[in-house]
């Protein structure tokens, strides 16, 4: 039987104070009515196999054990697989009393997923699957690999709530839409958008979802002359076309890290006739950031320049220093991280116990990064 509910502000709060004592106030930040950890679990890389399964279990639940309350995964993810996983957890944890109002769900529809492993033949595993019901065509697939048709998208968040378990998602993400721009033009763009946002404003009606936002790679980081360059402010004003001025699209997901820093360093969004970052459009804009790839999947966990080490040196790990940039960023409220490891979920929890990090130490961190180009 699916989980009925979802996160409210009542049952965030009293996550928050399960952690009384054991981890800072300062890890948690509120966003659309929800208290939400600074780092949240993230369930993308591994094996689709039964012993990836359950190492993601037993992170997922030691996550929400040491002060994380924010899981994201999509429904791709090892063709499903992780989902699965988070419903297993979440049923584990229901039976240890912890609520459903006191997690924040978030998953993502657009990209083509398999079922449990690779197909034998992926155009006979899509006809199959999509096109002889009804809810695909083959036109309406873009690289061979994303969809966002409204029928698409709804069947999708179907499956996902299946998967996980939950009557309701708290964040349903539309997944790389500019996907889409290697082959439509920018108006089909905007009208296939519109049509999604459309989809997913009834979902959040029929409560289905919470709320609605745009999972991406490229779009908000690039600059503007860039084919799949997504303008915020353009994506927002599709979104009250879709759903008026109380739409529901409140949440992006984008890269942020030591290495690729663009939506806190680049100002290529425009708003109001000024250039602003991506991070400040969002603020202006009441839209919460999620930024995925913290650690850049393992790459800034080790190795990384001294200068990092000396800004950062209450913390012990480079995984924990990378973490805590990202988590101090100004306008970001999540850093997420894949964890499928027990050991990387509390090394990576620890960076928890230090409050965020100071405008004092990212002024010396851009000074001394400066000076080492």
């Amino acid at each position: 039987m699916a989980q009925p509910g979802w996160a409210t502000e009542e049952g965030t709060l009293r996550y928050t104070k399960r952690l009384e004592g054991k981890i800072p106030q300062a890890h948690f930040r509120q966003a659309h009515g929800l208290w939400l950890s600074s780092i949240g679990i993230g369930t993308y890389l591994g094996n689709h196999d039964d012993a990836a399964d359950d190492l993601y279990k037993q992170a997922v639940i030691r996550t929400l054990e040491l002060g994380g309350n924010v899981i994201d995964s999509a429904i791709n993810y090892r063709f499903q697989r992780s989902e699965r996983a988070i419903g297993t957890a979440l049923s584990e944890l229901g039976q240890k009393g912890l609520g459903r109002s006191e997690i924040v769900i978030a998953t993502k529809g657009g990209f083509i997923p398999f079922d449990g492993a690779p197909p034998q033949s992926v155009r006979s595993y899509f006809e199959e699957t999509f096109v002889r019901p009804g809810i695909a065509g083959f036109a309406d697939v873009i690289q061979g690999c994303h969809c966002m048709t409204p029928k698409y998208l709804l069947h999708q968040l179907e499956q996902s709530r299946r998967n996980l378990g939950l009557d309701c998602i708290d964040i349903y993400y539309v997944h790389n839409p500019e996907t889409q721009l290697a082959e439509i033009s920018r108006g089909e763009f905007s009208e296939r958008l519109w049509r999604a946002f459309e989809a997913l404003e009834g979902a959040v009606a029929q409560g289905k979802i919470r709320m609605y936002g745009t999972a991406t790679w490229n779009g908000y980081r690039n600059d503007p002359s860039a084919k799949d360059y997504l303008s915020l402010v353009e994506v927002a004003e599709i979104a009250r076309k879709a759903g008026g001025e109380r739409h529901h699209f409140k949440v992006i997901q984008l890269p942020l890290n030591l290495a690729m820093a663009e939506a806190f360093t680049s100002r290529n969004q425009e708003l109001g006739g000024e250039k602003i970052s991506t991070l400040e459009a969002a603020q202006r804009l009441d839209i919460t950031v999620m930024s995925s790839a913290s650690i850049l999947q393992g790459q800034l966990a080790r190795e990384l320049p001294a200068f990092i080490g000396e800004v950062f040196d209450d913390l012990r790990t480079d995984a924990q220093r990378s973490l805590q940039f990202v988590r101090s960023t100004p306008g970001v409220t999540v850093a997420l991280v894949g964890m499928k490891q027990i050991r990387h979920v509390e090394e990576n929890f620890s960076a928890a116990q230090i409050p965020p990090a100071s405008l004092d130490q990212y002024t010396r961190l851009f000074k001394a990064a400066s000076s080492e180009s």
